[in-house]
C-alpha cells in the first residue's frame, strides 16, 4: 500500500509531495552515499545538492527527464546512476561533475551524448546500453581515462577509428547492435581483455591472436563462418570456441547458411520514439 500511495504522490511535483517520496533524507548521510532508486520520482528533490561531500549518488529507475542546475554543487560526486529514467538527452549539469569515475546512462532515449562530456576527464566507466544511439558519439573518444564501455542494445553498425585513442580501455561490450563486421578498431587495440560482440550480425571473424592482453571474447549469436584465433589462455564464448584448430571451412559455411535460413539476427529493440506504434 505504502509504494502505490508514493508512486501516486510522485504525479505531483509539489515539494512537500516529492519530499514524501523521498522520506527522512535531510541530512547529509554517514557514508556519502544517497540511494533514491525506484522511488518513483518526476523530479529530483533539490535539497540533496546541498550534501556537498557526496560521493555516490543512485537515481535508477525513475521517471526522471531532467536535473536542476544545482546538482552542480556536489563536485566530490564519483558515482552517478541515471539509468532506466527517461532521459531523451544528458543533461548538461551532469558534465560539470568532473570528479566522476562511474556514469550509468543506460536504459533511457539517448540518441546522442553532448560534447561537454569530455570534460569528465576522470571517468573510468561508461554505461549507455540499451538506448537509442546509431553511432557511437565521438565524444566518447576523448574520455582518455576509459577503462569500461557498456554499449550494447543499441544500433550500431560500425565503431569510429578514434576509439583507438582510448589506450587505458580494456573491456568493450557491444552485445545487442547491429554489426555487420567485426570492428576493425579493435584490431589495433591489443590491450584490451574483454570483448562482446555477442548477438549482431557478424558472418566473419578475424584473427584476434595478436591482441596481447586479451582475455575473453564473447561472439555467439552471430551467423558466423569461423571463430576468431586468438592467443593462448584466451577463452572464447560461441560456435567452436572449444574446437582448435579453426573448424572446416564447408561445415562452417552449411552451418551459416541453415542458421540463416532458420533465424533472423537479433535487433535491439527500438526507442520507443520510432517504434511502429508510435
Amino acid at each position: 500500500m505504502g509504494n502505490t500511495i508514493k508512486a501516486l504522490v510522485a504525479f505531483i511535483p509539489g515539494d512537500r509531495c516529492q519530499n514524501y517520496v523521498v522520506g527522512d533524507l535531510q541530512e547529509m548521510p554517514l557514508d556519502k552515499m544517497v540511494d533514491l532508486s525506484g522511488s518513483q520520482l518526476r523530479r529530483f528533490p533539490v535539497h540533496v545538492c546541498s550534501f556537498t561531500d557526496l560521493v555516490k549518488l543512485y537515481l535508477s529507475d525513475n521517471h526522471l527527464n531532467s536535473l536542476p542546475p544545482e546538482l552542480e554543487q556536489l563536485q566530490n560526486l564519483q558515482i552517478l546512476a541515471l539509468d532506466f529514467n527517461n532521459f531523451k538527452a544528458l543533461p548538461q549539469v551532469v558534465c560539470t561533475l568532473k570528479q566522476l569515475c562511474i556514469l550509468y546512462l543506460g536504459n533511457n532515449k539517448l540518441c546522442n551524448l553532448p560534447n561537454e562530456l569530455r570534460l569528465l576527464q576522470n571517468l573510468r566507466t561508461l554505461w549507455i546500453e540499451a538506448n537509442c544511439l546509431t553511432q557511437l558519439p565521438d565524444v566518447v573518444c576523448e574520455l582518455s581515462l576509459l577503462k569500461t564501455l557498456h554499449a550494447g542494445s543499441n544500433a550500431l553498425r560500425l565503431l569510429p577509428g578514434q576509439l583507438q585513442r582510448l589506450s587505458e580501455l580494456r573491456t568493450i561490450w557491444l552485445s545487442g547492435n547491429l554489426l555487420t563486421e567485426f570492428p576493425a578498431v579493435l584490431l589495433h587495440m591489443p590491450l584490451l581483455e574483454v570483448i562482446d560482440v555477442d548477438r549482431n550480425s557478424i558472418r566473419y571473424f578475424p584473427s584476434l591472436a595478436h591482441l596481447s592482453g586479451l582475455k575473453l571474447v564473447i561472439y555467439d549469436h552471430n551467423p558466423c563462418r569461423n571463430a576468431p584465433k586468438v592467443g593462448k589462455g584466451v577463452r572464447r564464448v560461441g560456435r567452436w570456441a572449444e574446437e582448435t584448430p579453426e573448424p572446416d571451412p564447408r561445415k562452417a559455411r552449411r552451418y551459416a547458411l541453415a542458421k540463416e535460413e532458420s533465424q533472423e539476427p537479433l535487433a535491439p529493440a527500438l526507442c520507443p520514439s520510432l517504434s511502429p506504434n508510435s
